[in-house]
């Protein structure tokens, strides 16, 4: 309560007398809040982003670097960094998990690939980290942590462990070997926007140096809705193509860049349903246990189509999946 005073105050200025509206924006996956603010026929969005939690610096930083770079962004018209209080433009209602059912979903995904293609050759920058092994070898552990041992109550026998290890190893081999490009990190139909006729891009502070394939995972893979195969096929090709023409690509055979997008999907699924897990238990945030199940069955599904994760997704589909069905059945409802 104290804050949203703080945050009040923060706003009264920017307005002087004028009356406005302030409602909460659910779904944000971090510590972040969000409002919309009404004055009359403007809108605003308004974030809390709380820095005893979070580091602004990149939010406030990586913002200039991609809107100097011509990628639509919100604009941040004012900040209290101390505080963490932040009014950027109001960029609609409209995501692109809003505009799946459309029939130009395929050229709706096309124009999103030559985006992602486009942010991909962004120079780094200060505040990109990189996606080296110490980081993928901590992503990796969330799943272990919180989805098997915390959120299933697991004990990790010692071959299963052993599996583990191998099948990580894999997957990091599999990322450090692809070129290093500017990489977004949540590409997916709840962080693009249609705004103005034009795509938008938010939640864009974790921005690193990482593999090529990773963003096309987040698009193409989404955590919140899965492509049909015919598409999914389709599309890789087109990426493959548009990736080639970028120069994201050279001497790549589409065998080598296949398999890269469909182990780095297996990296990138498995944090995620670990994230969800965390989320649920450590924030106390269960709108995102409806996303465990089809995650984990993305695993299982590619993993059985590469010889070298065939134990890995046997595992996951005879072990972790029934007990993910169990566990579900016992979590509140929303």
């Amino acid at each position: 309560m104290n804050r949203y005073k703080s945050l009040q105050q923060f706003l009264n200025p920017h307005f002087e007398d004028e009356v406005y509206q302030l409602a909460a924006i659910t779904g944000d996956a971090s510590f972040r809040r969000y409002f919309r603010l009404n004055r009359g026929q403007d809108s605003y969005i308004v974030m809390d982003s709380d820095p005893a939690k979070l580091d602004n610096t990149p939010y406030i930083e990586l913002n200039k670097v991609f809107s100097e770079h011509g990628f639509k962004l919100p604009k941040i018209l004012h900040a209290d960094e101390k505080q963490g209080f932040f009014l950027l433009s109001d960029l609609g209602n409209t995501h692109l998990a809003d505009m799946l059912d459309d029939k130009e979903r395929i050229n709706h995904y096309k124009h999103l690939i030559k985006l992602s293609a486009q942010w991909a050759k962004m120079p780094p920058v200060e505040h990109m980290k990189d996606f080296d092994r110490a980081f993928l070898e901590l992503e990796l552990s969330i799943f272990l942590e919180w989805l098997v041992e915390g959120f299933l109550e697991l004990e990790v026998t010692a071959a299963e462990r052993t599996l583990w290890q191998t099948s990580c190893e894999l997957l990091i081999e599999n990322i450090l070997a692809q070129p290093s490009v500017t990489v977004h990190r949540d590409f997916h139909s709840r962080n693009i926007m249609h705004s103005e006729q034009q795509w938008a891009i938010i939640d864009y502070q974790d921005a690193v140096q990482g593999p090529v394939c990773y963003d096309l995972v987040s698009l193409l893979r989404d955590c919140y809705f899965k492509l049909p195969h015919d598409e999914l096929e389709y599309l890789l090709e087109h990426a493959f193509a548009e990736f080639e023409q970028q120069g994201l690509l050279s001497n790549i055979s589409f065998a080598t860049f296949k398999q890269w997008f469909d182990l780095t999907g297996i990296q990138r699924h498995l944090k995620a349903a670990g994230i969800f897990c965390r989320l649920n238990l450590r924030d106390g945030k269960l709108g995102y246990m409806d996303n465990v199940l089809p995650t984990l069955r993305y695993i299982s599904d590619v993993a059985q189509d590469h010889s070298s994760l065939v134990e890995l997704g046997k595992w996951i589909n005879s072990k972790i999946i029934p007990a993910t069905l169990v566990a579900l059945n016992k979590v509140p409802t929303k």
